[in-house]
């Protein structure tokens, strides 16, 4: 019967290589079907193979559990065999890892790697624990057991150290960063980042320059986790040097990829390696065999370097670079969400399992462009194109609100930012609180906290200034506690505000000096240097230090003119007009009034545009975001454990590799699906 079965694996072969899918899978079927006994080795790799398929070409992983289920009970009776013991137990966790069954995969982790510890100890038995150690890692996550998925990658590490193998103690490393990072760090755990971050430097450096240059996964992975730290503890400065890092590295591969495309070597990966059939040169991996996974397709990282470039590049003004990162984003995200189904009348109710997290992925980073669209055109006083991002932002999270649940916050930020650029302050103020009520982030809070106060100044009577009052004080007392850089220098502008008002101006100048500083020095904010130059000037005008007041005018309005900002250019040239009056300049003041009504129209034609619009209304008025929360079973499940947070500089996405198996001579190949895990975005 093994040459029946030989015969069969052979047609199989030949159908596969024709992308006769369906046929393939019969062949196999007939193996597996069949009345006449085979040996329990042949049932074995028939069904692996078959699992593989399944799980590549369709979405029936339950189909592929069961097959891969049937092998175990199969190799239960088999003595050795401990390669194809490793593969069956590794895609059988990923299987159960697909249905959001966590519990049966770990029993199936704790099973595989006390077989690793029973076997021999070669180097392929402890390059299968790695492979053990970090799908459990994985999900202890889900589970939210992140002290115990540390101690698990540790063990992972220690493994990789002793068969001195630096792609996998990097990998290690870098994931336990991962989970330090943006999982587990509060006030009490810096330290513990701060020596993750140090551990993950040296690892890298040991490793030579020419095996670091062959793993372009990790350079991804560990470049990006160091961008996110130094954005949490606003490093603004040494964080720019790690974005053009990866700027560089990502142009440099797509221009070797094109090369190799043109060449046509653009051949497609083993069975063994993802569940998506994807050319080599569209992956990115994380660590050697039997590890290889993904921590998120090439696209996605892609992507994401995108979107740091817009994040460093829109406060400096560059906004002409960011408009093209922001469209080539955008259009890679949604052709990524056309591959997994999702078009525009899809909801998260029709996701299947296996689609909710890489769809959450992609959805998330969508969002994160529009957001960054809003913030570009609301600056450049194009306030239809922001209408339109906004109008978006909402229909994908109408569509998922569960998925998108983090962003609910974001887009009430964002409406209070569209309210208060069309002048309706009152409104924007409403949009404010609500999003620091709805948001679980003390960050955001703080922002939204003093952008409200701002809106309220702007409103200009009694009652209005309390209600700023009662919202900046209590956070100023308390702000050298826990704020950053951004949230403190939003906080010391609205509080300037506040003491220019009570006529404490001396006090106010030096306040605001304060914040211009961390605006320019630490945060490189074009425009919010502009505000504070703006207003300093005004004050230095109503202190009659008029000489300080000129040269401070001109600053913000070469600063207001590179980023187009037309409010804030009409605010300096306002000043201007009186320090000219107060100086008796009656010619500059002439012409710096001509100016400054011409601006007036431009703005008011926008302002009109935007105000004829039929979303308007929608976007100013005060009332809340209403959408059905979708909490089926599987949606919960594959949400369980996360903390689904966005802080405005910091797109969390994120997830731990799930590992796949080494390359076998067997004609079955390695049997596995690569899958990320746990992502908190």
């Amino acid at each position: 019967m093994e040459a029946v079965a030989e015969g069969l694996w052979g047609l199989a072969d030949y159908h596969e290589k024709k992308g006769e899918i369906g046929k393939t899978v019969k062949c196999l079927e007939a193996i597996c079907q069949s009345h006449a006994s085979f040996l329990p080795i042949v049932e074995v790799k028939t069904r692996l193979r078959l699992a593989t398929l399944l799980l590549r070409h369709s979405h029936n992983v339950n189909h592929a559990k069961s097959h891969l289920e049937r092998s175990q009970l199969l190799l239960n009776s088999i003595p050795s065999c401990f390669d194809l013991k490793y593969r069956t137990y590794s895609l059988l966790s990923q299987c159960y890892h697909l249905v959001g069954a966590i519990p049966p995969q770990k029993q199936i982790l704790y099973k595989a790697l006390h077989l690793t510890s029973a076997a021999a100890p070669d180097v392929s038995a402890k390059l299968w624990c790695c492979n053990f150690n970090s799908q459990l890692a994985n999900a202890l996550i889900i589970e939210g057991d992140y002290q115990n998925s540390i101690s698990t990658l540790e063990s992972g590490y220690a493994i990789a150290t002793q068969i001195c193998y630096p792609e996998l103690q990097m990998f290690f490393v870098a994931s336990i960063l991962h989970v330090r990072l943006l999982m587990q760090w509060d006030d009490q755990t810096a330290n513990e980042v701060e020596l993750a971050l140090q551990r993950c430097d040296q690892v890298w450096e040991t490793m030579p320059s020419d095996r670091r240059a062959d793993c372009l996964g990790l350079l991804f992975y560990n470049e990006l986790l160091h961008i996110f730290y130094r954005l949490r503890v606003s490093d603004y400065k040494n964080a720019v040097k790690h974005v053009d890092k990866l700027d560089a590295a990502m142009k440099q591969d797509s221009k070797n990829v094109h090369q190799q495309t043109s060449t046509g070597n653009d051949s497609l990966e083993p069975t063994y390696f993802g569940n998506v059939q994807r050319a080599l040169k569209d992956k990115l991996f994380l660590a050697p065999p039997p590890i290889n996974g993904e921590w998120l397709p090439k696209s996605a990282v892609y992507a994401l370097v995108d979107l740091m470039v817009i994040i460093f590049g829109r406060p400096k003004g560059n906004f002409k670079e960011c408009d093209k990162r922001i469209q080539s984003g955008i259009h890679i995200i949604k052709e990524e969400l056309v591959k997994l189904g999702i078009t525009d009348d899809v909801r998260e109710v029709d996701l299947k399992h296996s689609a909710i997290w890489m769809a959450g992925v992609y959805l998330m980073l969508l969002m994160q462009f529009l957001e960054n669209k809003v913030a570009v055109e609301l600056t450049r006083s194009e306030f239809l194109q922001a209408q339109e991002a906004l109008v978006q932002m909402k229909n994908w999270f109408i569509h998922f609100p569960t998925i998108l649940q983090a962003c609910e916050s974001i887009f009430e930020m964002l409406r209070g930012q569209y309210s208060h650029s069309v002048g309706c302050y009152n409104e924007a103020a409403y949009h404010y609180v609500e999003a620091a009520k709805i948001t679980e982030s003390k960050s955001m809070q703080i922002m939204c906290q003093a952008y409200a106060a701002i809106s309220y100044f702007c409103v200009g009577d009694a009652e209005s200034s309390s209600q700023a009052l009662d919202l900046i004080g209590p956070v100023y007392r308390v702000k050298d506690s826990f704020v950053g850089v951004r949230e403190e220098a939003s906080i010391l502008f609205a509080y300037g505000l506040l003491l220019m008002k009570q006529q404490d101006l001396q006090e106010a100048r030096n306040r605001l000096a304060k914040g211009l500083q961390l605006a320019h020095v630490q945060m490189g904010n074009l425009q919010l240097v502009s505000q504070y130059l703006t207003i300093l000037g005004n004050l230095a005008l109503v202190l009659h230090d008029t000489g300080q007041a000129r040269e401070i005018l001109r600053s913000s309005l070469t600063l207001a003119k590179k980023l187009g900002d037309i409010p804030t250019q009409i605010w300096v040239l306002s000043v201007l007009t009186g320090l000219f009056q107060q100086l008796g300049e009656r010619g500059n003041e002439m012409e710096n009034d001509e100016y400054r009504r011409k601006k007036i129209d431009d703005l008011q034609s926008k302002l009109a545009d935007a105000r004829s619009s039929i979303y308007h209304i929608e976007l100013i008025d005060k009332v809340k975001l209403q959408v059905q929360q979708y909490h089926e079973i599987d949606m919960k499940r594959t949400m369980a454990g996360e903390s689904m947070r966005v802080n405005l500089d910091i797109p969390e996405s994120v997830g731990l590799s799930t590992p796949m198996p080494v390359q076998s001579s067997s004609r079955l190949l390695d049997l596995d699906t690569g899958r990320r895990g746990k992502r908190k975005l």
